[in-house]
């Protein structure tokens, strides 16, 4: 691929920056690529795949993840998995899905690999300009390159939110974005502060290692089995909508019959309803709960030494504590004002668009249950759509882009999301892909 230089060229001739070649930025890339776009990529990685190749340099993939998802909701549209791939598929098989997904359609060739982006900033004479180098190579001076517009699909889960406990803890201290192998854990008394998805799947692996487990949470949670009636779960109910508070009722007592009450296990009743929150895709830990292999432990106060103190005045002493506390977004390389960054996150049209900043755009900035890459390509086939708007239909993307500027849409689907940072670029994906797929007829 040829350099691209910042002076001799107008905005219109130059291709558009995609960073990150995870599933959505192999979407966008294939999305604009259909549309006649050129692409200029950029991936720390040697590879495609993103966070989901364990051996990338921003991986956070331990050995024994696998989707929680089922493939028939996550998988591309257009490339659908085999029916040899099972149907919550790991981390290795899903590698090899990002693989033959960029080998179909010749995405490679769009990309540098193990680079990264630096800075991105708009153009005085129009575009923007994009400034990378080589990973590993620190101080470098950076290669520029002057681009059309650039598309941010670096993703949101490679940025550990890492919190200060009180005091000094002796042992073993890290966060589930370095755990890889359960092998850690042997023999070890082992405390997981957190229990989302990746916490609970930590625990359960620790199970089988550990001299003992526990688990440390602020609140309750929804527990929801990979499968009920046989099925993958988010196989089921793939009609119209039901409305929220009918589905909260049905889906509650649904869930009671097949996982039980988590409260009698040791888990805070929730002070939400199911929904409100990201539900836990994990029935082991409550199996393991009920068999005794690990305990539900209350808010931490403080630690001193090996001693960790809990808000309700208990103590228990430990040799490793893993923080299964999230992720932050992360976009160092953009300054937060041209994204509108409020808060917890960008505050963007559809979670893609900046009124502020022309030619800047987001992919998978946003989270949802059941979205699945699927819901992803229709925000890069959204962007396709504008900027191909842009070039032979002026007045709709105008109209469009007008829109962009008002009011951001309620996307809630009528859930009262709980007001957490990981929930801040929450949307329920029927709402959110009605949206989506409305704005894409618009500009045809």
């Amino acid at each position: 691929m040829s350099k691209i230089t910042p002076d001799g060229d107008t905005a219109t001739d130059l291709p558009y920056a995609v960073i990150g070649a995870g599933p959505s930025g192999l979407a966008a890339t294939r999305a604009l690529t259909m549309r006649g776009f050129d692409v200029l990529g950029y991936e720390m990685n040697d590879d495609v795949g993103g966070l989901w190749d364990i051996d990338g340099p921003r991986s956070t993939m331990y050995e024994s993840a696998h989707l929680i998802s089922s493939k028939t909701t996550t998988q591309f549209a257009e490339h659908p998995m085999g029916d040899d791939v099972a149907d919550y598929p790991s981390h290795r098989e899903l590698t090899r899905y990002f693989h033959s997904y960029a080998d179909r359609f010749g995405l490679r060739a769009h990309y540098r690999f193990g680079t990264e982006v630096t800075r991105v900033e708009p153009y005085a004479d129009g575009g923007w300009v994009v400034e990378s180098r080589p990973v590993g190579t620190g101080d470098a001076a950076p290669t520029t390159d002057r681009v059309a517009g650039v598309i941010v699909a670096n993703g949101t889960l490679s940025e550990p939110n890492v919190p200060q406990l009180n005091g000094h803890f002796d042992g073993q201290i890290f966060h589930t974005s370095a755990y890889k192998q359960a092998t850690v854990f042997a023999g070890k008394r082992a405390l997981v502060i957190g229990a989302g998805n990746s916490g609970c799947d930590i625990a359960v692996d620790a199970v089988h290692h550990a001299e003992s487990v526990d688990m440390s949470v602020r609140r309750g949670y929804y527990f929801v089995p990979k499968y009920l009636f046989g099925k993958p779960a988010d196989t089921l109910n793939q009609g119209k909508p039901l409305p929220p508070r009918i589905k909260q009722a049905i889906d509650t007592r649904v869930l009671k019959l097949f996982t039980g009450d988590p409260v009698a296990l040791g888990f805070p009743k929730p002070d939400y309803k199911i929904y409100e929150s990201h539900p836990i895709v994990n029935s082991l830990i409550l199996h393991h709960l009920g068999h005794g292999d690990l305990t539900i432990k209350p808010d931490v106060d403080h630690v001193d030494g090996s001693t960790v103190h809990f808000r309700d005045g208990t103590t228990r002493d430990y040799d490793t504590i893993v923080l299964a506390t999230g992720y932050t977004l992360h976009y160092p390389f953009v300054d937060p004002a041209l994204l509108r960054w409020n808060g917890w996150s960008p505050q963007l049209y559809l979670h893609i668009f900046t009124p502020v900043a022309d030619g800047l755009f987001m992919m998978g900035m946003v989270e949802a249950s059941g979205l699945g890459w699927q819901g992803r390509y229709e925000q890069a086939e959204l962007i396709a759509s504008y900027l191909d708007a842009r070039r032979h239909r002026p007045s709709q993307a105008a109209a469009f882009e007008a829109r962009t500027r008002g009011p951001l849409p309620d996307l809630s689907g009528g859930y009262r999301y709980l007001g957490l940072e990981r929930m801040s670029y929450y949307v329920n994906k029927d709402a959110y892909r009605t949206a989506v797929r409305a704005a894409i007829e618009e500009l045809s």
